[in-house]
């Protein structure tokens, strides 16, 4: 019999975590014939809560699902784990600035970051989705000296799975025929999704889509901005959207990508298009199925490299503002 694969996901009882974990136990994840265990990882108040959903995914009786523990202890949930998804956090409140909300989570990731070096598999990998998961990866990695930097991922899937959306809604064609849609940057407002590598159909998206400030006055900030229009319109921030794109980044980061196509995600700069080494920082990559590239020699005009850097010295600001949280490994 195959040998499970063993995930671990903090914040398992909020919504991002109810939507994601049905998911993987179903073998949405990886695939019809590999079994999973589920590791679920909640403060302690909502433990009780967090049995109920237990009993849900044994009421599924998923084939592919090993076994399922939930606990309250980082060390314990992370016990073993082949991939860590970091979805608990602390939401942002009101009347909280971004830098509020990037301290008040540093505690948080600094305990996780220790546990994951501590307790999971010598072959871990990390997903943070929790927000701002750039920052929220920085902590944890710093605390994690065991876990090489490329095993380290901040989820900037769902942005690009807004911007292919949103590529595919304009030029009127399924959202399959999208691709090569690159993410730099930071999960912030400063992001940069790029449409002037992206293509549609084979072909630019810039030669596709013929109005030029259409991509700098509806695509850019649309996409950058989409978070908090899903909150405004429905009361809450987004959770199936966030799940799924939890599961295309690990989907992404466990195979070998398509020839000629790229995925997203924030990975520990190595200097590539002159962002500072060490940031956790959003590149067009390549994985082979155990290890991830960032895509070379992609053009890059004037406006694209302000952007670019714009993002790069947002990031530099919050590595300040943490920089008194961050460990060993930094």
């Amino acid at each position: 019999m195959t040998q499970p694969i063993r995930i671990a996901v903090s914040g398992a009882g909020g919504q991002i975590g109810y939507a994601l974990i049905f998911r993987i136990a179903s073998g949405g994840l990886f695939g019809p014939d590999q079994p999973v265990s589920l590791r679920l990882l909640e403060i302690t108040p909502a433990i009780p809560a967090l049995g109920g959903t237990i009993m849900e995914l044994e009421d599924c009786a998923f084939p592919l699902l090993a076994d399922v523990k939930a606990s309250d202890k980082a060390e314990e949930a992370f016990e073993a784990a082949d991939w860590v998804v970091l979805v608990g956090g602390m939401p942002r409140k009101d009347g909280m600035t971004r830098a509020d909300l990037i301290r008040a989570n540093g505690p948080i990731f600094t305990g996780q970051g220790k546990a994951i070096n501590d307790a999971a598999g010598p072959n871990v990998r990390v997903l943070v989705v929790a927000n701002p998961c750039n920052t929220n990866a920085l902590i944890a990695r710093s605390h994690a000296p065991k876990v090489p930097n490329d095993r380290w991922y901040a989820m900037t899937r769902l942005d690009q799975n807004r911007a292919a959306s949103q590529l595919a809604i304009k030029a009127g064609v399924p959202v399959g025929r999208v691709s090569n849609v690159a993410i730099w940057g930071n999960h912030s407002d400063t992001q940069y999704p790029d449409p002037k590598n992206a293509l549609i159909g084979g072909k630019p998206a810039t030669s596709v889509i013929s109005d030029p400030s259409w991509f700098t006055e509806t695509f850019i900030p649309t996409v950058a901005k989409r978070g908090s229009a899903v909150i405004k319109a429905r009361g809450a921030s987004s959770a199936a959207s966030a799940a799924n794109a939890a599961i295309d980044s690990v989907r992404s980061a466990s195979t070998v990508t398509p020839a000629g196509d790229w995925f997203s995600a924030g990975v520990v700069s190595d200097g590539s298009y002159g962002v500072p080494a060490g940031l956790i920082y959003s590149f067009p990559l390549r994985s082979d199925g155990k290890t991830w590239t960032v895509v070379k020699d992609l053009a890059i005009d004037d406006d694209s490299r302000k952007r670019i850097d714009a993002s790069a010295q947002e990031l530099a600001s919050e590595r300040e503002t943490v920089k008194d949280l961050l460990g060993p490994a930094v």
